[in-house]
């Protein structure tokens, strides 16, 4: 048997994109031939993730798991709608949520973890997007802990337990009881799905964001063609509206639209004769901020078949 080296595995890793577990079998059964290798990968059906790996993938699952006072949210890419109600793709999420409990936000430290069968992450992602046949990946993840009280999960129109398009995660730390607790931050937990806040308070806001909206304030209201002093008050209003808007503390509560989020845990706290404090939370909108491709699906399969296609005569009127 040939001696398989660890740069031999490596290489051939960067040319198939095949998991390290695949690679080193390959190699094994083709005497350390690299070209023989690449067509065992490829009979196995294995070599094909390198491909797929090119083409986006904006569809896929949020993940949200608790364990004690700690939670974590995950998102994990496919290429199509169809991949999300798979149930090897759902288990590898699942387990992924769970490993991000334990590892926190770092993507690269989930994938260098090892699944509960020993395998890696990363070897098992890669094996999904050849056995499954999309491109996937791990695209982001968040933990969020409290020394005391209670990181509290939800799932907007789970597709199944713990698994949907919008994960939430709120952190409140408190001695209050779990059961106060847990009917609270679900209630924010609902409203941070709905209203989608960018901050947790004011001043946490991007300033790139804040400068780019104070622009488009300064040019509204020059418009108006009022006095500079009179302009820059209405832009100074325009900011401060802004901010309220987009900090979750100061935002009117959805289920009864005047009661700020600030006011509405003072009050929990108030009537469970305890301080709560609203540490922090997560929310995970399934392909939020990615750039979708726009295809021809009737183009994408008769390219597939081979089937040469007959050129667009048709013209404007």
């Amino acid at each position: 048997m040939a001696d398989i080296t660890a740069a031999m595995v490596k290489d051939l890793r960067e040319k198939s994109g095949a998991g390290m577990m695949d690679c080193k079998k390959a190699l094994n059964e083709t005497a350390g031939d690299m070209d023989a290798a690449m067509d065992w990968l490829r009979t196995k059906g294995l070599a094909a993730a390198a491909k797929k790996s090119s083409r986006t993938a904006a569809e896929g699952l949020v993940g949200v798991a608790v364990a004690g006072t700690r939670g974590a949210a995950v998102e994990v890419n496919s290429e199509t709608d169809f991949v999300a109600k798979n149930a090897q793709f759902q288990d590898f999420v699942r387990e992924v949520t769970q490993i991000a409990l334990a590892t926190g936000d770092s993507v690269d430290a989930i994938k260098a973890a090892a699944m509960p069968s020993g395998t890696s992450v990363a070897d098992v992602l890669t094996n999904n997007i050849a056995t499954i046949g999309e491109n996937q990946s791990i695209r982001r993840a968040r933990r969020l802990e409290v020394s005391q009280g209670a990181v509290v999960p939800y799932v907007h129109n789970a597709a199944v337990a713990g698994l949907g398009k919008i994960g939430v995660l709120v952190a409140l730390e408190s001695d209050a009881a779990d059961d106060v607790l847990q009917a609270l931050g679900k209630q924010i937990a609902m409203h941070i799905a709905a209203a989608f806040p960018l901050a947790l308070n004011e001043a946490d806001l991007d300033a790139d964001m804040i400068e780019r909206e104070r622009a488009i304030a300064t040019e509204k209201a020059a418009e108006s063609g009022k006095p500079a002093d009179i302009v820059a008050k209405m832009v100074e209003g325009a900011i401060a509206k802004y901010r309220k808007e987009h900090a979750l503390v100061s935002q009117l509560f959805v289920i009864d639209g005047k009661t700020k989020i600030s006011d509405v845990v003072a009050k929990a706290g108030k009537d469970a004769g305890t301080t709560i404090v609203l540490k922090d939370y997560v929310r995970f909108q399934l392909g939020e901020g990615i750039e979708k491709d726009q295809s021809d699906f009737a183009a994408e399969v008769a390219a597939a078949s081979g089937v040469p296609q007959k050129p667009d005569t048709t013209t404007e009127a």
